[in-house]
């Protein structure tokens, strides 16, 4: 069997930085699990998808992907200014919240802080930037049709949600 559209995948990856070797994930390591997910359904992201696509099990692969194939660019017009009265008084750069956006939730960051405003960045913390991946495929299986329905894998036992 290999990796293609409405399979199950299972795999053990780490990803880093290409530029510096920086690790920002990882399947290995204490606590830490290899993930399950269904190939086609935006679980991933496209790029990890596409450069799995066509691998067996066991198989190993080692790929870089540009900022297009993985969270985009940074987009400055997803910095926004908000007053700062809409915050608590122990308000510090780097903090991060989330909005609700037309009922979505919409992760932001504190970038700077003023008397009267506070700019939220609302870009993906990794966008912008070229993400490189070590992946070894455990194992590939057909999806079941209620995951191919909700378009997720379920756990152990069937639909958890």
């Amino acid at each position: 069997m290999i990796v293609e559209l409405n399979k199950v995948v299972t795999v053990d990856y780490v990803g880093y930085f290409p530029e510096n070797k920086e690790i920002f994930d990882s399947s290995k390591g204490e606590g830490r699990e290899p993930i399950t997910f269904l190939i086609g359904h935006q679980n991933m992201i496209l790029g990890f998808e596409e450069e799995i696509l066509g691998s067996k099990t066991g198989e190993k692969r080692i790929f870089t992907l540009d900022p297009e194939r993985a969270y985009g660019h940074r987009e400055e017009d997803r910095v926004l200014q908000m007053e700062r009265g809409q915050f608590t008084d122990e308000l510090e750069v780097g903090m991060q919240f989330q909005a609700e956006v037309q009922g979505m939730p919409m992760p932001f960051e504190v970038i700077e802080i003023n008397e009267l405003e506070v700019s939220c960045d609302f870009n993906h913390p990794m966008a912008g930037k070229a993400l490189t991946f070590e992946v070894e495929i455990l194992s590939i299986r057909n999806a079941e049709e209620e995951e191919l329905t909700h378009g997720h894998v379920h756990g152990p036992g069937g639909h958890h949600h």
